[in-house]
Parts: C-alpha cells; sequence; structure tokens
C-alpha cells in the first residue's frame, strides 16, 4: 500500500487562499468514489496562522502505478483546475505502508 502525501501553498489574500482550499478539498473528497485505484483520501486546512501552508492531502493506493493512475484520472485533473492560478508551492512524498 502507498501512501500519498501532498502539500499546497497557495497564492493571494488569506481569504482567497481559504476559499481556493475549501473548493480545492471538497472536489478532492469526491475523488475516491469515483477513482477505482484510490483506497482512501483525507484532506485538511490548515488552522495555524502562523504556518504558510494551506492543505494537506493524504491518499492511500495499492501501488505507485495506482496514484500514477489516480493522478491522471479526469476527475482528479478537473480537481486540480480549482487550483489553477492560486497554486504558489507543492510538496510531495509517496511511501509504502
Amino acid at each position: 500500500m502507498i501512501r500519498h502525501i501532498v502539500t499546497f501553498q497557495f497564492s493571494g489574500t488569506p481569504s482567497e487562499r481559504t476559499e481556493v482550499a475549501q473548493a480545492f478539498k471538497e472536489a478532492l473528497l469526491a475523488l475516491p468514489a469515483q477513482i477505482a485505484e484510490l483506497k482512501s483520501m483525507e484532506v485538511g486546512i490548515n488552522e495555524n496562522p502562523a504556518e504558510t501552508w494551506d492543505l494537506t492531502l493524504i491518499a492511500e493506493a495499492e501501488t505507485m502505478e495506482d496514484v500514477a493512475k489516480y493522478s491522471a484520472h479526469p476527475a482528479h485533473l478537473a480537481a486540480v483546475e480549482i487550483i489553477a492560478g492560486h497554486k504558489a508551492q507543492r510538496a510531495c512524498v509517496d511511501y509504502t505502508i
């Protein structure tokens, strides 16, 4: 099983960043019902105003190939469009659990 963790920092005012994060969270949480390769998805929006990262997702899939299928799936690509023009930084770690 692969755990896929991605953290995002968005650009804009604090309220714009929160709005984008909330819309992205909702879209991401809908993905396990649409993408068979996803076994689970957890998404959190940062509540600590002293930190600059906005959202983290934790997903699980059986293999790295399944992570690649999830990443290329049209439903995932549509979710990513929500943050187009707002993504300042992204960090990702994938590891076997």
